[in-house]
C-alpha cells in the first residue's frame, strides 16, 4: 500500500496525486514538489490515502518536504516580482499597439521562468515583446494565451447571483452548457441574465438541469388536454418545482391542477381538424385553377391554334 495526497496549485485548480511516503502530512498543509515546470508549492486538499501499489497513476512523483518559513519567504519575493512584471509587460503591450490582454503574470518557485497570461481575439505576434521582457528580468518568458473562462477563474470576482464566481471559488472543471439548459428551467433568455462575467452561459445552469429533467417527466406537456376531477382542458404552463400544471378550460377559465393526479389515460393531443376538410380545400383549389387556366387568353389562343390545325 502507498500513501497519495491530493494536491492544488492555485485556487480551485485541477488536483494532483503525490505520493506521501512517510511524511508527516495532513489536509490544509502546504509541500514542496517536483513537477514538469520545477519544484512548486502545493496545497494538500485531500489525503493522505491509502491506495493500491498497482492502482498508482504512471510517473507520480513523491513529496520533497513541507514548507519551510524561508520557502514563504521565496514566494512573498516572487509576489512582488509578479507585480512587478505585470505592470512592465503592460506598459510594453501599449506602446507597441499590440491588440491583447494581459492577465496575470506568475513566477516559479525557484524564479527560473515566468510565464504571462494573456487573451486575445486571434493570433498575436509577441517575438519582440518577449525580447523586451527577458532583457528586463533576464529569466525564461512564456507567453501562454488563455481563454474568457480561464480568465474569469483567474481574477475571480462577484457574480450576479451575489456570491463569489464559481469558477474561482470551487468550480476545477468547466462542463458544457447550452441555451437547452436555461429553457428546460423556464428562464428568461436574455442574455445579459444567464451570462457571467465571462460572456458566456452560466456555469450554475447546469447544476440543477437534470434535476429539472426528471421532474418535467412526471408532468404532461404544453398543449396536451388534460382531466382532473370536474377540470378538462389544454396545459398552459408548468410549475415544475411546486409539480403543478395550469390548464385552460373550454370557458377561458384557468386552474391550477397537481400534475400527481393527472394520469397518462387522462391526456390527449390537440384537437386536430379533420382529414375531409383538408382534402376538400385542395379539390376547391384544383378546380379554380383549372377555371383561371381556361379563362387566361393565352390558352383561348392556343385552343383556336389547335382547332385549325385539325380542320386543315
Amino acid at each position: 500500500m502507498a500513501r497519495i495526497v491530493k494536491l492544488q496549485f492555485q485556487t480551485a485548480g485541477k488536483l494532483y496525486d503525490f505520493i506521501a511516503g512517510d511524511l508527516d502530512i495532513r489536509k490544509d498543509e502546504r509541500v514542496i514538489v517536483e513537477t514538469e515546470r520545477g519544484k512548486s508549492i502545493g496545497l494538500v486538499v485531500k489525503g493522505p490515502l491509502e491506495v493500491d501499489d498497482r492502482e498508482l497513476p504512471e510517473g507520480i512523483k513523491p513529496v520533497l518536504r513541507k514548507v519551510r518559513p524561508e520557502d514563504l519567504e521565496s514566494a512573498e519575493r516572487n509576489r512582488a516580482k509578479e507585480k512587478e512584471a505585470f505592470a512592465f509587460c503592460l506598459r510594453r503591450i501599449k506602446e507597441r499597439g499590440m491588440e491583447m490582454k494581459l492577465v496575470k503574470v506568475e513566477y516559479l518557485f525557484d524564479g527560473s521562468k515566468a510565464i504571462f497570461y494573456f487573451t486575445a481575439d486571434g493570433r498575436i505576434d509577441f517575438r519582440e515583446l518577449v525580447k523586451d521582457l527577458a532583457h528586463a528580468f533576464h529569466t525564461r518568458i512564456e507567453m501562454r494565451q488563455i481563454g474568457v473562462r480561464d480568465e474569469a477563474g483567474m481574477v475571480g470576482g462577484i457574480g450576479i447571483c451575489g456570491r463569489e464566481l464559481c469558477c474561482a471559488s470551487f468550480l476545477r472543471e468547466f462542463e458544457p452548457v447550452s441555451v437547452k439548459m436555461a429553457k428546460e428551467q423556464n428562464l428568461a433568455l436574455n442574455p445579459t441574465k444567464i451570462s457571467g462575467q465571462c460572456g458566456r452561459l452560466l456555469c450554475c445552469l447546469s447544476y440543477e438541469f437534470e434535476t429539472y429533467c426528471t421532474l418535467r417527466k412526471c408532468l404532461p406537456k404544453c398543449g396536451k388536454r388534460v382531466r382532473c376531477g370536474q377540470v378538462e382542458g389544454e396545459v398552459v404552463k408548468l410549475n415544475i418545482l411546486d409539480g403543478t400544471v395550469t390548464v385552460r378550460t373550454d370557458d377561458a377559465h384557468e386552474v391550477v391542477v397537481p400534475g400527481s393526479e393527472i394520469t397518462q389515460e387522462n391526456t390527449s393531443d390537440r384537437h386536430k381538424k379533420p382529414a375531409g376538410d383538408g382534402s376538400e380545400s385542395k379539390q376547391r383549389k384544383q378546380q379554380r385553377g383549372q377555371q383561371r387556366q381556361e379563362s387566361h387568353p393565352s390558352g383561348r389562343g392556343r385552343q383556336e391554334s389547335g382547332e385549325k390545325k385539325e380542320k386543315k
